[in-house]
Formats: C-alpha cells, structure tokens, sequence
C-alpha cells in the first residue's frame, strides 16, 4: 500500500488539546482494527510519515513506540515497522464499525436472558432527582431519627467483636430473632428465626422466588395493576405472566382459577394492593389458599406497607392463615424506615429455607452487616416501635390533607380510591383526560405523576375483561401539608389545561 492510501483515513487536528502523538496512536490502532492495516502490512518509515502528514518525526516515533508496547505493532531494527501478525485484540479487529445505535448494538453482545433484564420500559428508573410532588412509595426522610441511628452505627465501629467478617447468608441471627417477635404481633405471622432470610429489598426476594420457584415457560399469576418490580423479576425469569384482574375485593381468585389454573405461582399484594389500595377480602384469601394447596402451588404475599394502616389496626397476614407451608411472605424496611437502607426480609416455609439461602449465597454471600447489626439494635432498644407510631400518625394526617385538597380544588376531575393506608392514594379521572398527556403536563408544571396504566404494563399477557381504570398514583408521604396543598392546586391547573383529553 502506498504511503498516500495507508494515510487516507488519519485526520489530526492540531488545535485539539489532545497531544497529536496521541491522535496518531489512535488513528493507527482504528485503522488495524477494523481492517485497513491488514496484519502483516509495513508502515511507512517516520520520516516519511511525518513529511506526508506534516508532523514532527518525534510525534510519530512516539505514536509507534505506544502502538509496539501494545502489541498493535512489531518492528525490527534494519528491517522496518510492521502491523503484528497476531494480533492480541483479534476479536475487536474482526467485529466491522457498525451504523446500529450504541444501545442496540451494545445489545447484541448481551446474552438473550441477560436481554431480559434490561428493561426497555423504564419501570425501574422512577425516584432520581429531589423529591418532589407527588413522588409515590416515599416516606419522609426528614422524620427519620438519623442521629440516633448514627449513634449506634458508631457503636458498633468502636466494638466490633469479630462480626464484620463474612456472616451468614441468611443474615444477622439477632436481627431475625427479632424481626420473628415482631412479625408474630404486628402481623399475626408464624414463624422462627430460622425461616427469616435476610434480603437486600423486597426487590432481591422477588427475583430469587421469580428464578428459584419457576422454569422459564411455566405461568405465574400477576395482580393487573401491579408493582412493576414484580413483572420486571418475572420477565427476567422468563416466566409468562397471567394477568388476573382486581376488583373491590383484590385478586379476582375465581377469573385466574379457569383461565390460567397450571399457574405455579401466584404473587399477590392482599393487605394494601399495589396500585389500587384495595384490601383482599377473606373470602378471596380463603379461596387462594385452597386453590395453592390443591394444586401444589406457591403463594407469595408482598407485605409492603402494611405498617401504615389508617383508623385501624393493620390486618392479619395472608401468611397467617396458612396452614400448609405455602405462602412465602415478602416484607420491606423501605417504607418505614429509609429506602437506601436496602434491607428486605422473607418468611420462608421451611422447605424453601435452605435452597432460598443457598441461592442468596450465590447471589451475593450476605446482606450488608453493619445495617444489620444497626438495625437489630433499633429495634430492640424500642425505636422502631416509636418510629412507626410517629410517622403512621403523620402520614395519616397529610392523607387526609391530600383527601381535602383534592375535593376543594379537584371533585369534578378526579374520585379517590381505597383510603385504608399507605403511603400513597389512587385517584380516578372522572373526565376522559389523557394520562400520558397529564403526566408530561404534570412534569412540565413541577409535579412527578405516576399513571395507573404504568402498572398494567406488561409483556406477553392476555386482555382482561376489565382494563385498569384510567387516573394516577399521588404520592403523599414525603410532603408536609402546605406542600399538598399547593400541589394540589398546582394539579387542578394542570388538569385544566388544553389539550389534555383524548
């Protein structure tokens, strides 16, 4: 190849900051990369190449002394500067420049299962930034006794007594010992310490049962609306999803019994159902408790907030009523105490203890400690009792705040859903508005809205008789009241705006 081909494709540009020695070495190393330098090849001696490109000779000795310690280059004194015959990048060289977009073409290197667990939906990329109105499933920080809890992560620090090694994969055996009192008042749940395991989130214990409990192919029954989390587990397990519809009463158990009954799995949010609010009535929960035992299938109850119950005592567990080791309770420390703590728990029947805790192992060995440790200290010393009683009593005051804004400045717009509890509240629009249309008007004014249909999303499922109703998902725990009742107002104008109907 003659030296004015082999030059062809090397563009300098001597008023960039980057040194030109390096440019070149870039330009070089591209052009044996993707095959215009073929192995082999002999370049040009620099003197040539620096008249021919206009560049010091020591610009280009410096290039090929970077390109020969690489391996892009051989060279031999007398004999010239050579591209290297093996190549130690051959798989990079061999791959050809490709006018894909970065993502897809990022894509086609991923596993067809890796695929599955990234999620083109977005469903997991919600609550980055400041918060703001009305960011759902958030609690107030600022309610949280963080000196206290410093106090005793300090604690620990200073005294570490040999359990900062590795621990045990099912987590901190004081924490569970506690968590199992507590679950057993609060909850009604029976169990021991050693059926606790100890997750990182409510999210990791999704994604263990989604994997561990089904084959790819097999069916699993899906609240529709539901937590997006819970689909993107499953998706990624390559577990078909059943739609099952949710009326007044929760999961519609008779509609999921004759449409999908090979299910092997059902996952349900019964206390505080996840969008929508509801409470399972016991006849529903009666209902799938037998159908599970009849037909050898698990159930796996998503306790996620049930903490925060309002004019009345949380209700007992789903997990409570099981007489037959079928329901795997998931619970999270995320709502009631801070969601970067990552700290989840399940409640396993004891058949699943040791493969669920190998399978943690795997995964990551063991939670964080030091959380942990923290955390059992916490409770033990009577602040996470205390925490909770304050901020269910907050949390129902700003409901109640949201309730009367939005009936001042909203009735003919939007009806409220379930008000039992939580830390968030369904609203239905009573005129044909747009969600889409209303949540980027809602971003334009300063508001985060969640629609109601973002929870019915999900892939590969059968239509339901009954499509989920048409409204948002305000969340209200992380304002004070002058703050909801601003928003509130700044929520009507949105809905007044044009052009946001169908």
């Amino acid at each position: 190849m003659h030296i004015s081909q082999m030059i062809a494709g090397i563009t300098l540009d001597k008023q960039h900051a980057q040194p030109l020695y390096r440019q070149l070495y870039g330009e070089i190393r591209k052009a044996i990369l993707c095959g215009r330098m073929l192995p082999g090849m002999q370049l040009p001696p620099s003197r040539e190449f620096c008249l021919a490109l206009g560049i010091s000779r020591q610009t280009v000795l410096n290039a090929y002394d970077q390109l020969l310690a690489e391996g892009y280059l051989r060279g031999t004194v007398g004999q010239g500067t050579f591209v290297h015959e093996e190549l130690p990048a051959l798989a990079e060289r061999a791959a050809p420049e490709t006018s894909l977009p970065a993502t897809l073409a990022g894509n086609a290197r991923i596993s067809q299962r890796g695929q599955r667990h990234i999620d083109p939906r977005g469903s997991t990329r919600f609550h980055q930034g400041d918060a703001r109105a009305f960011r759902v499933s958030m609690p107030d920080l600022t309610l949280f006794p963080f000196a206290v809890w410093a106090r005793l992560e300090a604690r620990h620090c200073r005294r570490p007594k040999g359990q900062l090694g590795y621990g045990d994969p099912a987590g901190h055996l004081p924490l569970r010992e506690l968590l199992a009192v507590y679950l057993k008042a609060a909850r009604g749940v029976n169990c021991s310490a050693q059926q606790i395991l100890i997750t990182s989130g409510s999210q990791q214990a999704l994604y263990l049962l989604s994997t561990l409990l089904l084959d790819p192919g097999e069916r699993a029954w899906v609240e529709s609306p539901c937590y997006r989390g819970t689909t993107a587990a499953l998706h990624a397990a390559q577990v078909k999803m059943c739609a099952v519809p949710v009326d007044e009463e929760g999961m519609d158990v008779a509609y999921a019994s004759k449409h999908f009954p090979q299910a092997k799995v059902a996952f349900v949010t019964p206390s505080h159902q996840m969008p929508l609010g509801m409470t399972m009535s016991l006849q529903r929960r009666m209902a799938l408790l037998e159908w599970a035992q009849q037909n050898r299938a698990w159930l796996v109850e998503d306790d996620y907030d049930s903490e925060y119950r309002f004019g009345s005592s949380p209700l007992a567990s789903l997990q409570s009523l099981d007489n037959r080791q079928c329901v795997i309770y998931v619970g999270t420390l995320s709502k009631v105490l801070f969601p970067g703590l990552r700290l989840g728990y399940m409640v396993l029947p004891e058949s699943l203890v040791e493969p669920l805790t190998q399978a943690k192992a795997v995964i990551d060995k063991h939670t964080a400690i030091m959380p942990q440790m923290v955390l059992a200290d916490f409770i033990a010393e009577g602040h996470f009792g205390r925490h909770i009683k304050r901020t269910r009593k907050i949390y129902a005051e700003r409901q109640a705040a949201l309730i009367t804004a939005l009936e001042q400045h909203l009735a003919d717009a939007l009806q409220c859903g379930a008000t039992d509890g939580g830390l968030d509240l369904a609203v239905y629009f009573k005129q044909d508005f747009d969600e889409a249309k209303v949540v980027q008007a809602g971003q334009d004014a300063g508001l985060e809205l969640r629609r109601l249909s973002h929870y019915a999303d999900m892939p590969g499922h059968s239509r339901l008789p009954r499509p989920c109703p048409a409204g948002l998902l305000l969340g209200f725990a992380s304002l004070d009241v002058p703050e909801i009742q601003a928003a509130a107002v700044v929520l009507a104008n949105v809905l007044k705006s044009p052009g946001i109907s169908r």
